[in-house]
Order: structure tokens, then sequence, then C-alpha cells
């Protein structure tokens, strides 16, 4: 179910992780908010248990799946991010690491191509945090409401709450 009892359009944790605010993601177009309001998580692993590493400290662990925040449309996909086109002409974007396209998809697999109809929860990438450290880059995901008025946007968690991939983030109105 992709809205709340408000009526609000709810969008999930992607991932499992600790939650960061957007503007402590060291990337200035997610930081300022420039694509969009949003959230961030920093993804638990296999080694560390959701919170027990910080917002700074490299993930490790074996690679995982990154689900669908909501039902939706597959707008773009790529290994290192997706957008996901929801009810209303709302876009959700998921974009896992900072930098991590220098990837060019090594350490991911993409498993919806563009087009695809998705529900909440389905997987859409499978990666590894690992690599992601290993190749230096910062593995904070941001889960961002592209282009939606601040306002319309509330945040559901804090940052250094620890959430389940599939627990509300954002609720839009």
């Amino acid at each position: 179910m992709s809205e709340d009892p408000a009526g609000r359009f709810v969008v999930r944790a992607p991932l499992a992780g600790t939650v960061v605010a957007l503007e402590d993601v060291p990337d200035a177009v997610f930081a300022q908010a420039m694509v969009g309001p949003g959230v961030a998580i920093e993804p638990a692993t296999a080694e560390h248990g959701p919170g027990e590493h910080g917002p700074g400290e490299p993930a490790t662990g074996e690679p995982s799946h990154v689900i669908a925040p909501a039902d939706g449309r597959v707008a773009t996909a790529f290994p290192h991010a997706f957008a996901l086109e929801c009810a209303s002409g709302r876009t959700v974007l998921v974009h896992l690491g900072i930098d991590t396209v220098r990837l060019a998809g090594e350490g991911f697999a993409v498993h919806v191509g563009a087009g695809a109809d998705v529900r909440a929860g389905d997987a859409v990438v499978t990666w590894s945090p690992r690599d992601v450290a290993a190749a230096g880059l910062a593995t904070v995901c941001p889960v961002v409401a592209l282009q939606a008025d601040p306002g319309a946007v509330e945040v559901l968690v804090r940052p250094g709450d620890v959430v389940q991939a599939g627990e509300p983030l954002l609720a839009w109105s």
C-alpha cells in the first residue's frame, strides 16, 4: 500500500540501515535538496547490524537487495540509481552511494529495467556496499521525492533511527 490513513503517498525504505539527514550527505546536489526533499540511509551490513556503524564508516558485508519504495513504474534504471514514477505523477529517486556512477556498474546487479511495473518491496537492484566502500566511495543512499515542494513532504524518521527495508520514510501530500 502506498498511502497512509490520511491519504498521503508513502515512500518506504528501500534498504535497511541508519537514517542520515539529507543535508549530511556528502554531495551538494542531495545535501542542498537541489533535486527534492528526502532522507538518506547508511546501509546495514552482514557484519554490522543496522545502526552499528556510523554514516562516515565504510559498510561491509554481503551484497544486499534494494527494494522498490512504492508501487510504480521504473522511469530510469542504472546500476547505481533508479527513479520510480508513482501515483499522481510523483517520482522517487533512490541513489546507491555517492559518486557510484564511477564504478560503471561493478558491484551492482539491476533486476528490472526502465518501463517495468513494480510493487513496493520488489527487488530492483542488488549491490555490495563493501565494494563501494573499497572503492573509497560513500555508501550512504539518498531517497528523494524528486522536484517535490518541501512543504508537501514529511520526513517520518529522524537521523540515527534504524529502519528496516519497507518501513515508512516519507509521507508526500
